[in-house]
């Protein structure tokens, strides 16, 4: 199972998480977030080499993510908002690769399997008055009858993996860790990471 660290801001932890070999790295374009990144200098992002670089974006238009990916260098979109199916289409057209996420409870939401043909991956995620990052979880159960490549994300921590596996859900293909692995918003903690990652 791949491993994504999201929310990272600061240059020095970024180094440290990626020595502990993530799949994936996020980095959040929400200005509302307390992991924003403000002050990550583009130059860094754009040379950091491994890991799978994505953007975290809600409720952006198409023309300002088009921008920060040339900008930064990133690899992939995550769409964390309500973007309708024509914003995802019109990425998908312009080339990009797209996570489209769907935040969730206790069920799944009508038009997700519209959004399939154009999306590399799903993330789940627990719905919230906020977009991520609340370190609250949902009802994994319910995504057993998931039919496209995911990620599941919503406060996991090493307490949750056993579980999570216990669940054998088909199209799970890694998790998204963020809140729970945290020293404070935006900086990880190394120890915790790389504790998840050796048991995945």
């Amino acid at each position: 199972m791949k491993l994504k660290v999201c929310g990272l801001k600061e240059e020095q932890n970024i180094e440290e998480i990626l020595q502990q070999s993530p799949d994936f790295i996020g980095f959040i374009f929400y200005r509302k977030s307390p992991r924003f990144v403000d002050e990550l200098k583009a130059h860094f992002v754009r040379g950091i080499e491994g890991p799978v670089k994505v953007g975290v974006f809600v409720n952006s238009k198409v023309d300002e993510i088009v921008s920060s990916v040339e900008f930064y260098g990133l690899d992939m979109v995550q769409l964390h908002g309500e973007e309708s199916l024509a914003q995802v289409q019109e990425l998908k057209r312009k080339g990009l690769s797209v996570i489209k996420v769907f935040r969730v409870l206790d069920v799944l939401p009508d038009e997700m399997e519209d959004y399939e043909p154009y999306c590399d991956l799903f993330l789940f995620d627990t719905r919230t008055p906020k977009y991520g990052g609340s370190g609250k979880k949902f009802d994994w159960s319910i995504l057993k009858g998931v039919n496209h490549p995911f990620l599941l994300s919503g406060g996991i921590g090493m307490d949750d993996l056993e579980e999570i596996k216990s669940l054998n859900l088909k199209n799970l293909i890694g998790l998204d860790v963020n809140s729970k692995v945290e020293i404070k918003p935006g900086l990880k903690d190394v120890k915790k990471v790389k504790g998840i990652k050796a048991l995945i």
